[in-house]
């Protein structure tokens, strides 16, 4: 029977190269899920301990004034561990603390059997959102009373493992036995605890019984879905006064629910929109409760008339919502379930026969797709969806996940019969639903794309509409990179060894060795290529160089630009073509050999290396198609090229957009469906929709096709917010760096006021980066935690979650957290806007767009950058208050608002609220006062 000793350590920091020391170990000694000993002990470092570490832990250097030092507590705790198995959530850190101590004092290192609760738990637990040991006991109600202290953290770690061993031994005998050949590439030593799940589960038929298996992978047993009855709902305007009105409406579906004038109006636009067949543009203010009105009315129409209706985001988190909140709302209004799915395309479905067929190949899996292996294997026991958003793959594993896949199986020959896709039963379901929900990106993909990727539909609703055309602009154009095509070409070269056509027995060596061959020649050129353009880039001096929102160097493409670059550009391109034309000649010639043996060779094997070399050819025309014309410059186009100028010499990035997607979205879209309905808090700039019809392409629908309906937001802004901007703030212009110093002084003010619960909004990722840097030398770690982002790591929702973690902390963004960062309540109380939102007028497509608004005698600042400017503001904006009890500051560092011609305009597009405008000093005595 397996002992394990579960170690945890608070340390000075994380560096054995910084001369970093334990300042406390914990120990919980384990057997059979019983706790038979425990130790803990403060330890002497010999150094200081920063403030970071004493925040974080409470440890300060008084306490270990009179802590025995290592050498002393040695003996006892080498003996402890001696004979056990050792744990440790992220065990290299802890061994590797443990280990330099145990060598300083004289003793051999140890060699124990090891266990990695964090690596263990992304198997066992891969729906986990966090792998932190504080949310996974959090999210598995394991009582963490005292965190960031050894002996606390070591027996929450002790009950973690207890139940990670139970999942273990939960699991189906064939997934223990894929399980078992994945172990020996992983951190853990799970070889002896595997085998003994193995022989428990060999004839246990409750495990098995819960299971199906397909292409010999166990897969939770799917529960069929009953179609439900659709019977006919009220007329609508009945339905509607019985939602908002009745006693059994809205008001006894959610608590507190308070009948808003606005939100029936929206309810009733969209619906006339939906039933007229017109299309709609509707902008609801803040707290309307948006979504639920749009839902109310799609649902009823829905039902009434059979049809399924569209709805899509930009946003997971609005899905969640929509999923998780808003439809069980309607389901208890309605008395009945409704049938609403999330669609996603066919690469978030993985393919349970490309999955087996990797399984079956990994003798030269590294570990991260080691790790991938079997958090996959157990999160199909789990899943009924097979979507891989369900589940987070370390960062080698997203690589892997394109190969296993449905878009990779989309050339199956039984695609459309494959009873263990887990894309033909989201398609199923989809087919049966009332509602479909999905994002921009999936719509203006099924919009360019000869494949179908969504359902028929004929009405849509669109919600945070304003992303549209941003959406659109990206996918009617190009994003290649050197690092993305490079794994292609990688890709390309393990596949066409001739160990993978050796099961086969085909002859195709000599076509094998000419693919390498091109590959190989095709990485060299793409070398020379990605060399060339980066160190071209690198090296404009005399042209203004723009720079992106995480700061990387742009070079815009213009008929004007250097004649060599280009064309010298162009020919490189071209000779990196050639291969790639010459693989996919080759590829159609192994596609055709495969071919003759598919129909008679009925191995899964065959099919899934006949749907990979077609998959392999179809990338080729891709990347073709692509950059075979990048550098032929036309004026319909914006394209440019993008450098990390400290970066790796041949990192570059390749840019195109439609410099006009009006055009399209009326061909494409508002042409083909009956009714579009589209919706955000903000599409009105000054009170009008002009802007955004210009720029979604309904200017040309008549009047008669088109609704347009504005709805102010319900929240009491007049009593809830202030705007403040300051009067001293030196003129950014001729005072660049005194600007970024007048910046930092005042968050750090404001700070003091606030308690931090700041979050700083910048339309420039440099200016982000040098007030971060001088926030972080005047503010002490002890004194605010400051998160700032492409420098902090982490994701935004990341960011968000740290910054809502700490009690005193100060978020720095740029251009995505202008909108889409809920953070209610008492967690945010200032919004800081360093400058106002106009796009950098340097920017690849701006530049373009007003050069075409200038040659059609138009003004690019009035028509283009303003009323721009004016929804990232109102964006902005938005993100104080998020609730009726919410209130705060808004502290916007540009003078422009009040001083320029083009500031009332700001101001008119916000709701009315109190403003002042004098010294910072004096603004923040007023803060002081009213907060």
């Amino acid at each position: 029977m397996s002992t394990f000793a579960i170690v945890d350590l608070e340390t000075t920091g994380n560096a054995l190269s910084k001369q970093d020391r334990m300042i406390e170990i914990g120990i919980v000694i384990m057997r059979k899920g019983k706790t038979l000993k425990e130790f803990s002990s403060l330890i002497f470092p010999e150094r200081e301990i920063p403030p970071f570490i004493t925040s974080l832990t409470g440890i300060k250097d008084e306490d270990l004034i009179d802590a025995p030092l290592f050498s002393e507590i040695a003996e006892d705790v080498y003996h402890l561990l001696k004979d056990c198995y050792i744990v440790a959530h992220n065990i290299e850190f802890d061994l590797s603390f443990l280990n330099n101590e145990f060598k300083r004092c004289g003793f051999p290192v140890l060699h124990n059997k090891l266990i990695d609760t964090v690596e263990l738990s992304r198997i066992f637990l891969p729906e986990s959102p966090s792998f932190k040991l504080g949310q996974l006991a959090q999210l598995l109600h394991i009582g963490h009373d005292n965190p960031h202290r050894a002996l606390s953290d070591a027996a929450v770690t002790a009950d973690l493992l207890t139940i990670l061993l139970t999942e273990l031994e939960r699991l189906p005998e064939r997934t223990l036995v894929y399980l078992l050949k994945l172990s020996d590439k992983l951190k853990s030593d799970m070889r002896p605890l595997i085998e003994k799940a193995i022989d428990k589960n060999r004839y246990n038929h409750q495990v098995t019984d819960k299971f199906d298996i397909h292409y010999g992978i166990p897969v939770k047993r799917r529960q069929i879905d009953f179609k439900v009855s659709r019977e006919k709902q009220p007329p609508f305007n009945e339905w509607i006064r019985h939602a908002y009105e009745g006693k059994e409406g809205l008001q006894q579906v959610i608590s507190g629910y308070e009948t808003r004038d606005g939100q029936k109006r929206m309810s009733e636009a969209v619906y006339q929109a939906l039933s007229k067949g017109k299309h709609a543009l509707i902008e609801g203010g803040a707290g309307i409760g948006k979504s639920l009105a749009y839902l109310l009315s799609a649902v009823h129409y829905a039902i009434n008339h059979k049809e399924r209706i569209m709805i899509s985001t930009h946003t997971t988190s609005l899905q969640n919502q929509l999923l998780e909140e808003e439809i069980p709302r309607l389901e208890t209004l309605l008395g009945r379930p409704l049938q609403a799915v999330l669609y996603k395309g066919k690469s978030h479905y993985i393919s349970l026969l490309h999955f087996s067929y990797e399984l079956e190949r990994s003798y030269h899996d590294n570990y991260d797709i080691s790790l991938t292996k079997s958090m996959i294997l157990v999160w199909l026991t789990h899943t009924t969806t097979g979507d891989i958003d369900e589940i987070q793959l370390p960062s080698s594993g997203e690589q892997f996940w394109r190969k296993i896949s449905s878009e990779a199986s989309k050339n199956t020959i039984s695609d459309k019969t494959d009873h263990a896709s887990y894309w033909q039963w989201a398609e199923e379901r989809a087919a049966r639903a009332d509602l479909i929900i999905t994002n921009h990106s999936l719509l203006c993909l099924d919009l360019i794309s000869n494949e179908q990727r969504l359902p028929d539909f004929d009405r849509l609703v669109v919600d945070e509409a304003h992303h549209l055309e941003s959406t659109a602009s990206r996918y009617f154009g190009i994003r290649l990179n050197y690092k993305e095509l490079q794994q292609q070409l990688t890709q390309f070269n393990e596949f066409f060894h001739p160990a993978v056509f050796k099961p086969f027995h085909v002859d195709v060596r000599k076509q094998l060795d000419r693919c390498s061959h091109y590959v190989e020649e095709a990485k060299e050129e793409l070398n020379h290529l990605s060399r060339y353009l980066f160190q071209k880039v690198k090296s404009i001096r005399n042209r203004i160089q723009s720079k992106s929102d995480v700061g990387r160097a742009q070079y815009l493409l213009k008929e004007d630009s250097d004649e060599k670059f280009v064309n010298t550009s162009f020919e490189m391109t071209q000779r990196f073509l050639a291969p790639i034309h010459s693989i996919k000649r080759e590829t159609a010639g192994l596609i055709r050999a495969v071919e003759s043996i598919v129909t008679s060779d009925h191995s899964e094997g065959v099919r899934v290396l006949w749907q990979r070399l077609i998959n392999h050819a179809e990338m080729c025309s891709s990347v073709i198609r692509q950059l075979e014309t990048f550098f032929n410059l036309d004026g319909e186009t914006v394209k440019w090229i993008e450098i990390d100028a400290e970066g790796a010499s041949n990192s570059i990035y390749l840019y195109s957009e439609p410099l006009d997607i009006a055009e399209q979205l009326n061909k494409k879209l508002y042409s083909t469906k009956k009714s579009v309905v589209l919706t955000s808090a903000t599409l009105t700039t000054n009170g009008s929709f002009s802007y955004m019809k210009r720029l979604l392409g309904l200017e040309r629908l008549n009047n008669s096709s088109l609704h347009e309906l504005s709805i102010p937001s319900p929240y009491d802004y007049e009593r809830h917010v202030r705007l403040m901007v300051p009067d001293d703030f030196p003129n950014i212009r001729t005072q660049t760096e005194e600007f970024i110093y007048s910046i930092s002084e005042a968050i750090y003010s404001i700070a003091h006021v606030t308690n931090g619960r700041m979050l700083v909004l910048f339309t420039s990722y440099e200016m982000l980066k040098k007030t971060y840097y001088l926030l972080k030398e005047v503010a002490a770690p002890e004194e605010f935690m400051i998160f700032a982002q492409g420098i902090s790591s982490g994701s935004r929702d990341r960011l968000k979650k740290n910054f809502q973690t700490f009690d005193q902390s100060i978020l720095l963004g740029t251009s995505s957290f202008w909108e889409g960062v809920d953070i209610p309540g008492d967690d945010l109380s200032c919004l800081v806007i360093a400058r106002l939102p106009f796009d950098p007028p340097d920017q690849p497509a701006q530049i373009m767009r007003d050069s075409r608004l200038k040659s059609k005698g138009l003004n690019p600042f009035m028509e283009q950058s303003l009323p721009q400017a004016i929804l990232r503001f109102k964006q902005g904006f938005g993100r104080l208050i998020r609730s009726t009890t919410d209130r705060g500051v808004v502290f916007v560092c540009d003078q422009r608002l009040i001083e320029a011609k083009y500031g009332k305009y700001f101001i008119s597009s916000i709701p009315d609220i109190p403003l002042t405008y004098q010294s910072t000093s004096k603004l923040v005595q007023d803060m002081e006062k009213w907060i």
